[in-house]
């Protein structure tokens, strides 16, 4: 019998399965209301349970409220709109996505990856929709955009909040807040890369970081006026505790120290930082030419010049007289139609 019921909901439409399954869990949930009304009390007086729902939550979840409070199913009811959340997401109604994650969260706080993943749903499938998709107007385009990518935000500081020694979600808050895609949708660039830094600092400070965030905050840190000194700190750091030879991390190095005194022997400083000449003259013109991340060029344009000399580089084939890429501009996409 069990059997020809799965065959026969396996035959339906998607939203009449998901439907049927709901009534089942609810159905189940009213038989254990009971006994798990009892264990929920002896678990929150442990706090081994988060608080009861609020009457907000309730009414968002309509009559599936009582038996969802009282039986226990919240992680479970959070697990069926997660999956209705999909199909929104593949639909592209997005506001519909954003309601869901809110009672999703309002369900199931302490998942972080409801959190990650509605911070995904928003601040990028939501905003790129806007940003190269929709045919609306350009300025409700742009509207639309930074709307969602600060909804977005939102949504993960209260994840944070929600779980402040949650390495993924402080790394997901820093690569937001440094993406080059959103930082003009946050105002100020530098501010938007010291908040970077901030969270990537904080991911570290958990012990659960991956290798690469402490990386990724001092491309953060580089790109804050002011903090120079303490980015160049930052360097030395890594590359004695991870060893790194990540070009990046040379090139960072490089310009730190000639922004430190621009007098020096420019050549000499080269083979202080780099392995040798012609792997430094590699790594500084793809430097050179990656004007659109925002990284410090301090001193990066006379060493290129000098190894040029040194080389024979031919003048008319200089990496210095090639156009630079400019700074993504959200704008752009929206003068498009």
């Amino acid at each position: 019998m069990v059997h020809l019921c799965g065959q026969g909901i396996l035959k339906m439409g998607r939203g009449l399965r998901y439907g049927l399954l709901l009534l089942l869990v609810l159905a189940v949930g009213g038989l254990r209301m009971p006994f798990e009304q009892r264990l929920a009390l002896e678990l929150r007086r442990e706090n081994l349970l988060p608080p009861r729902l609020e009457i907000e939550t309730g009414e968002k979840i309509g009559q599936t409220f009582s038996a969802v409070s009282l039986g226990g199913l919240r992680t479970l009811v959070a697990t069926f709109f997660n999956l209705r959340a999909q199909i929104f997401f593949e639909q592209q109604q997005w506001a519909d996505v954003a309601k869901t994650y809110d009672l999703i969260v309002d369900l199931a706080p302490r998942t972080g990856y409801y959190w990650d993943t509605g911070t995904w749903h928003l601040a990028y499938n939501a905003a790129s929709h806007y940003l190269y998709e929709s045919e609306l107007p350009p300025l409700r385009r742009k509207t639309l955009w930074k709307n969602y990518i600060m909804a977005g935000r939102r949504f993960l500081e209260r994840g944070i909040r929600n779980h402040p020694d949650d390495a993924q979600l402080l790394e997901r808050m820093g690569s937001l807040m440094a993406d080059p895609n959103k930082t003009r949708a946050f105002g100020e660039p530098a501010k938007a890369f010291e908040a970077s830094f901030a969270a990537y600092q904080a991911a570290v400070a958990t012990g659960n970081a991956r290798s690469y965030t402490k990386r990724a905050a001092l491309y953060s840190l580089v790109r804050v006026p002011g903090r120079e000194e303490e980015a160049l700190e930052l360097v030395k750091t890594i590359r004695a505790e991870q060893n790194v030879s990540q070009p990046s991390i040379m090139a960072l190095h490089y310009a730190l120290e000639y922004q430190r005194d621009p007098a020096q022997d420019v050549l000499a400083l080269v083979d202080r930082v780099f392995p040798d000449r012609r792997g430094a003259y590699q790594i500084l013109s793809r430097q050179w030419m990656r004007g659109q991340d925002r990284f410090p060029m301090h001193g990066v344009a006379r060493a290129i010049a000098l190894l040029e000399f040194e080389f024979g580089v031919d003048e008319t084939k200089s990496v210095l007289r090639q156009p630079l890429p400019l700074p993504v501009d959200p704008d752009d996409y929206f003068r498009r139609r």
